[in-house]
């Protein structure tokens, strides 16, 4: 089972490279990101045409969030987090697909720093733990797919020097991120890249994609039952370079069974 978390930066805009990538990739579970798309703009009957039975939580304009599953539809569990009344923001949805609990997640940017944003940032970090924690509760094989927004390393960026102000690599940031893994969880893809140096963005600015300028903040965390079932895990980097691409590239996890 391929399980690959691709934040496509506006689901509209990026159609012709998402339904390109599920054709030739033909990824078992993909959860999306960013969608910037309310629930009845969004491209169903493309993704179903693609064979993806899909579940959705959209916002006009902004975040949005998504689980497609190939030849199969997702079984909804959750959107949204508990925590925080009046928080209208899609950035959280929940399915279960082939015997795998999978969520799809776009935790908060955070900037500027400090301010407002950062704070909403580690209160959502807080009300993810609290979700996460439940999850491993379960006992299954569960997996937390998304942006997180979070650098958790000095040799998961290009550059420390030109990071060190951004919310992504703050120290709290950072912390927030260790105590999610303190739970229990395991990071994919640093698992299977222990000295770092694999990026999953590059922003469109500045020339970052051709002077490979980028850094790792698209993460898959596996709970214990699903870490046992690890084959590999990697970045479809060469879709990032391709044209009106994403600044995301595909990040992706493999598991035996489900």
């Amino acid at each position: 089972m391929k399980i690959v978390s691709f934040n496509v930066n506006g689901i509209k805009a990026r159609l012709p490279r998402l339904l390109e990538y599920l054709a030739e990739e033909a990824p078992d579970v993909v959860c999306l990101q960013e969608l910037k798309s309310a629930d009845d703009g969004l491209p169903v009957r493309d993704i179903a045409a693609a064979g993806y039975g899909a579940v959705w939580h959209g916002q006009k304009g902004f975040n949005g969030v998504a689980i497609l599953a190939r030849d199969a539809v997702p079984s909804l569990r959750q959107k949204g987090l508990a925590g925080e009344v009046g928080d209208d923001q899609s950035r959280y949805i929940e399915a279960e697909v082939g015997g795998v609990i999978v969520a799809s997640i776009y935790l908060p940017n955070g900037n500027p720093q400090p301010g407002p944003k950062f704070d909403y940032k580690l209160r959502w970090f807080d009300r993810l733990r609290a979700r996460a924690a439940a999850l491993l509760g379960e006992e299954r094989a569960v997996v937390l797919a998304g942006d997180y927004n979070v650098i958790p390393n000095d040799d998961d960026t290009y550059s420390v020097s030109a990071m060190a102000g951004d919310a992504l690599m703050q120290p709290e940031s950072r912390a927030a991120y260790r105590a999610l893994l303190a739970q229990g969880w395991t990071d994919a893809l640093r698992t299977r890249y222990p000295h770092g140096g694999v990026w999953t963005f590059w922003d469109y600015q500045a020339g970052a994609w051709q002077r490979d300028a980028g850094f790792r903040i698209d993460h898959l965390l596996l709970s214990p039952v699903a870490a046992d079932g690890l084959i590999d895990a990697g970045v479809d980097k060469a879709h990032r370079g391709r044209e009106k691409a994403s600044d995301h590239a595909p990040t992706w996890a493999r598991l035996r069974g489900g």
